[in-house]
């Protein structure tokens, strides 16, 4: 568990370091949070002080040292617990920010484009070609979203305001979070999948996640859109290209893929029906930094566990 909640005392007296990367409107407000100054930059010798640190990464020579708190400026902190041991007591936690509300709206878009044929249409105005193709309405129809946290949360929420049925798939059934018709366990996702118009995973790179999207599940659909706005590993690409050419899968819209930045020969690009959004839909904006860093010092500074506190066993 990262949930070790330093002393405030500890807080009060340690360093605050940031990596190169972290703009200067976060510096600014860093130090005005916390009323000390930013030291950016990682020299190879770990502080022998204990010592908070904002960043993407954690360097490693930073790992041995008497870490305190890391605040990650991403969302996803699947890189940085992969990278090697999580150091023993330290805190870890991450940037949300308005990134439910962006990936939301990306998940909407996509969702009205299916039911307007946005892309046919595109690929006729290419050719010139004037041909009627109806539209079809969202109410009414089902979306399976797995992952019910915030980000899932947000989704569900934006997509049931516009009369979507919205299913979650969480770890287990239990009472559905805000926006969620109704969650069911991962166990409980079969008979889902083939009444879905949508099927949206915002799920985060785990050991369990890991190729959690394969040959059985993609089969199963019974020709809905499948958006990937979570981790590209989460996802078996061989297993949705044989999907996409049966047609169990009608049309995908990857934000996310395996390897990042894809090159011009990767095989993604070769899928049929398919979109590829280069990792955009909840790009962290500096003030997304900020205000979760704010809400964690706050929290500490009251003995409580941050909302955004990172359970570094289970990866999320």
């Amino acid at each position: 568990m990262s949930e070790n909640l330093p002393a405030p005392g500890l807080l009060a007296r340690a360093r605050l370091l940031a990596a190169p990367t972290v703009g200067a409107s976060v510096v600014r407000g860093l130090e005005r949070i916390t009323g000390r100054p930013v030291e950016q930059g990682f020299s190879g010798t770990p502080p022998e002080e204990p010592f908070i640190c904002v960043g993407a990464t954690l360097p490693d020579a930073l790992r041995g040292g008497p870490l305190v708190w890391f605040h990650s400026v991403n969302a996803g902190t699947d890189a940085l617990l992969s990278a090697g041991p999580w150091p023993s007591g330290a805190l870890l936690t991450r940037t949300v920010g308005r990134m439910g509300e962006r990936i939301a709206q990306y998940v909407l878009a996509w969702v009205l484009a299916d039911c307007q044929s946005v892309p046919e249409f595109a690929a006729q105005h290419a050719r010139a070609e004037w041909r009627r193709i109806p539209s079809e309405l969202a109410s009414g129809q089902t979306a399976v979203i797995y992952g019910t946290g915030r980000i899932g949360s947000a989704v569900a929420g934006l997509l049931r305001a516009c009369g979507i049925r919205t299913v979650g798939v969480g770890r287990g059934a239990r009472t559905a979070p805000a926006g969620f018709d109704r969650v069911v366990g991962a166990d409980d996702d079969a008979q889902l999948l083939a009444s879905a118009r949508w099927v949206v995973s915002t799920l985060p790179l785990t050991p369990a996640t890991d190729r959690f999207f394969g040959t059985d599940r993609f089969a199963g659909m019974g020709g809905a859109t499948f958006i990937n706005v979570g981790r590209g590993a989460t996802v078996d690409m061989q297993a949705l290209e044989t999907a996409l050419h049966t047609g169990a899968v009608g049309r995908a819209v990857l934000d996310v893929l395996p390897e990042e930045p894809a090159a011009p020969g990767d095989p993604g690009w070769q899928l049929p029906r398919t979109v590829i959004t280069s990792h955009s839909a909840g790009i962290t904006a500096d003030e997304d930094i900020v205000v979760d860093f704010a809400a964690c010092w706050e929290a500490m500074a009251e003995g409580r566990v941050p909302d955004t506190a990172v359970d570094v066993g289970r990866g999320y």
